[in-house]
């Protein structure tokens, strides 16, 4: 057959995970950029009323017991447009954020190993995610105390610029970055964990490795669900630090880091305290991480595909 003639192979019969050695890293960064404003954007609603939950001694305006209850409770006091409230401070951060995370991802699978033969490798994809959530953490962690702050019942900021002016000069540079410790303590299991199951399901579900949405997103939104439900005392704790200066309380104000935070939480609540918004992170992340997983290898097909595409053209 002519090269005339010739027909270029789906994208689904390449081996998917193997991609051609011009699919740069730019590439996996917008694919991972594109991934983490759909997941943000679409789940933010959720994440509010996760933070809201988590609170300790919130005002009177923000007592909840329970999804149902916050959702009518919000509605009915502040409008139902609050549930986006802050969300412009994620999709500004997620992009560059999670072009890092899938970017390093990619290059730190790539050098140990992850991508060599059809065998599973566990470990390259548990170190490339959590070499992954180190980077990305670093310029997100910021913007995740400005939407937490701004997710606060009663918060007074007016837009992201304004709370992040009004943070540094009552708290300094260093409210940015109080969680970065304990945010890497829950994100590097969480991401680890996430990213062995994600692997795991995927190549028990797609033995093939190819480009398929419905198993992409199977496998992400299992695999998150299962790291969100064993990293959610942790989660407790960040938001705690994250949202310390909006306390009305000075131990809470003046909490030091992990394990100080800790002890408050277990003082007031008990052991059930680092349990607070247990089912609505669930409910975010599990979602999220589909959502998250489709949207990135859906980028990762789009490039391959072109790149074939224009091979083909070029053969003419």
């Amino acid at each position: 057959m002519s090269k005339h003639n010739a027909v270029p192979a789906p994208v689904e019969e390449y081996d998917y995970e193997g991609l051609p050695p011009d699919y740069t890293l730019g590439h996996n960064m917008l694919a991972g950029a594109f991934a983490g404003i759909a997941e943000h954007s679409v789940m933010y609603p959720v994440d509010l009323l996760k933070t809201r939950m988590q609170i300790i001694n919130p005002s009177a305006g923000g007592l909840y017991t329970g999804l149902t209850n916050a959702v009518s409770t919000i509605y009915r006091i502040e409008g139902i447009r609050t549930l986006w409230r802050g969300v412009s401070s994620v999709i500004v951060g997620a992009g560059p954020a999670h072009a890092v995370y899938f970017g390093t991802y990619e290059a730190v699978k790539e050098f140990a190993g992850g991508n060599k033969d059809d065998h599973h490798h566990p470990f390259a994809a548990a170190l490339s995610g959590a070499c992954a959530t180190i980077s990305s953490d670093a310029l997100m962690n910021p913007f995740d105390v400005i939407k937490q702050r701004m997710q606060v019942h009663g918060s007074t900021y007016r837009s992201i610029s304004h709370c992040a002016r009004s943070l540094y000069r009552t708290e300094g540079l260093t409210a940015f970055y109080v969680s970065y410790p304990t945010t890497l303590c829950m994100t590097i299991p969480f991401t680890a964990t996430q990213f062995m199951a994600y692997e795991s399901l995927s190549k028990f579900m797609n033995p093939q490795k190819e480009y398929d949405p419905f198993t992409h997103c199977m496998a992400g939104g299992l695999a998150g669900a299962f790291a969100a439900g064993i990293t959610t005392p942790l989660d407790v704790i960040k938001t705690l630090l994250q949202t310390r200066g909006l306390s009305q309380e000075a131990e809470v104000r003046n909490v030091r880091g992990l394990f100080n935070g800790a002890k408050i939480i277990r003082s007031q609540y008990g052991w059930s305290g680092f349990f607070r918004g247990l089912r609505p992170r669930i409910i975010t992340t599990m979602p999220s991480t589909a959502i998250c997983w489709t949207s990135y290898e859906m980028a990762k097909a789009y490039f391959k595909r072109y790149r074939e595409s224009e091979s083909y053209a070029a053969s003419w």
